[in-house]
């Protein structure tokens, strides 16, 4: 049993990273405890930089298990991983995860050093630091992006699997993001980068304090039209499953005017305001 009191300093050897595409400076052979997450590409961000050890949040787990998808990666190259139950601590801010996040899902490579469900992530992260890197490098992924615009619109509709992957020249735009719909690190000047005219994200299962919707209200006050979709109904992580598939669960002030409401799917509505039909 790992012993420690709850605001003890953390080992330099765990590192917290609210989003996996800002992991600091120094995150070889760390335990990573971040606040993204775990589905494919924000899996391989994370493994790539050859960790000791991962922890992601579960994102509600959701459609085709999106959100958990690093427990197999990680297995796969011998790495130790988990996640935070999306109930206990807020998606998108690790900070919170180590102080209020219990484990939901662990590999075996990490239950062999003692992790378990429902386990507090701070008593996890603190067994983690005993693994040992593998040192194998993961597949390459790339990330997408797809720009859908036909002869007439108004707008185009932007697919990207990162709100990492936003532009300039997106601005005025839809954009669909499958990342999640929590502000990163609680920073209202994350929601979008750019003065979009619509952003679409995945709820990762709402979760504690309705993190994975928090953005919705700061896109409000930059008049942008804001929609997650749940995250059963399609891969978070995956922006063209989000637009083919996703079922919107949320939608802010801005995008209530313009006609969005819950239990739609996305496809039809961003294509009628993709024509300036609002």
């Amino acid at each position: 049993m790992v012993c420690a009191m709850p605001n003890a300093p953390l080992p330099k050897e765990i590192v917290l990273a609210d989003s996996a595409t800002k992991l600091g400076a120094s995150p070889k052979g760390a335990v990573i405890v971040t606040g993204s997450h775990g589905a494919r590409y924000a899996a391989y961000l994370t493994l790539k930089v050859l960790p000791r050890a991962v922890i992601h949040s579960d994102a509600g787990v959701g459609k085709d298990g999106a959100g958990i998808a690093v427990i197999g990666m990680a297995e796969a190259l011998g790495v130790a991983a988990a996640t935070t139950s999306h109930a206990t601590c807020r998606i998108g801010d690790a900070t919170d995860m180590i102080a209020r996040g219990r484990i939901s899902y662990a590999n075996t490579t990490a239950r062999a050093l003692g992790v378990r469900n429902g386990m507090p992530c701070r008593e996890a992260a603190l067994l983690l630091v005993a693994a040992r890197p593998s040192g194998r490098d993961p597949a390459p992924i790339a990330e997408a992006r797809h720009t859908l615009k036909e002869p007439g619109w108004q707008r185009a509709i932007v697919l990207i699997d990162s709100a990492s992957l936003v532009r300039p020249e997106d601005e005025g735009q839809i954009v669909v993001t499958a990342s999640h719909g929590a502000l990163v690190g609680g920073r209202a000047r994350m929601a979008l980068q750019v003065c979009g005219f619509a952003a679409v994200y995945s709820d990762a299962g709402v979760g504690i304090d309705q993190a994975g919707i928090s953005r919705l209200p700061a896109l409000d006050k930059s008049g942008i039209a804001g929609i997650t979709v749940s995250a059963q109904s399609a891969r978070i992580g995956d922006a063209q499953s989000v637009y083919d598939d996703g079922i919107i669960s949320h939608v802010n002030d801005t995008a209530r005017r313009l006609g969005a409401a819950p239990g739609e799917p996305l496809a039809p509505r961003l294509l009628l305001w993709a024509k300036g039909q609002h």
